[in-house]
């Protein structure tokens, strides 16, 4: 998904860049006011996973290759703001050291990467979550299909992208054709590592995750139980 240098018109490449600064400025003010302290180690670590898990790829088909974009991995587990954050720090960091991407693309990568998988793909969660009963299988599932969908968004999203100002030649239906499936099967191994991560967390420690915090209760509970029991 990282778009190089070059590969997007001058224009299109500042405007992506203005709207990735305004989505980063807005983040992080609403970062200060909604992070909690429990989160707020969660959203380093978070970032660290996934700038470790992005530099392994997975086959996809006929010689190609994905990995984790990690935008709705991160919103997640500790919210839109300090989701987009961390995923953008990745970038950032990525672009400068390991050439990933490029500098005049960073805000087009922060957009496709980190702000619209990110943002969708926590509506998508809380909004599959709104029709599932409130427990852990239901969050993995939620996390599973979030990863899906937000991979598919950004690829559409990049090809609207390519329609307004891509600098090849190749046919836009082409473009949308080889971005949907290709990204359809990067996305199944995205909704996997995503629904397995949250669910490992979700498992012991939910009060760590911002989309299962409805959960808390129900570990409150259990503990509570657990201790009438032994009391008992």
């Amino acid at each position: 998904m990282h778009v190089p240098d070059g590969f997007l018109s001058a224009g299109v490449s500042v405007a992506t860049g203005m709207v990735s600064a305004g989505g980063i400025g807005y983040s992080l003010m609403r970062a200060k006011e909604s992070l909690s302290d429990r989160l707020a180690p969660m959203a380093g670590l978070v970032a660290a996973f996934v700038f470790a898990v992005q530099m392994l790829n997975f086959p996809v088909a006929a010689g190609t290759s994905g990995h984790l974009l990690g935008g709705a991995l991160a919103c997640i587990m500790v919210g839109p703001w300090a989701g987009t954050i961390a995923v953008a720090i990745v970038l950032v960091v990525q672009a400068l050291l390991f050439a990933d991407g490029g500098l005049t693309a960073l805000g087009t990568n922060i957009l496709l990467i980190s702000i619209i998988p990110g943002w969708s793909g926590l509506a998508i969660f809380l909004g599959i979550r709104r029709f599932l009963p409130a427990n852990r299988g239901s969050v993995v599932a939620a996390s599973f299909f979030a990863g899906l969908l937000s991979v598919l968004v950004a690829a559409f999203a990049f090809t609207i992208l390519y329609a307004i100002g891509g600098t090849g030649d190749a046919p836009l239906s082409t473009v949308l054709t080889a971005m949907l499936g290709v990204h359809f099967l990067i996305g199944i191994g995205e909704g996997l590592i995503t629904a397995l991560t949250v669910g490992a967390v979700v498992a012991v420690r939910p009060d760590l995750v911002y989309g299962a915090q409805d959960l808390v209760p129900e570990l409150q509970l259990g503990s509570d139980l657990a201790v009438e029991g032994s009391r008992r």
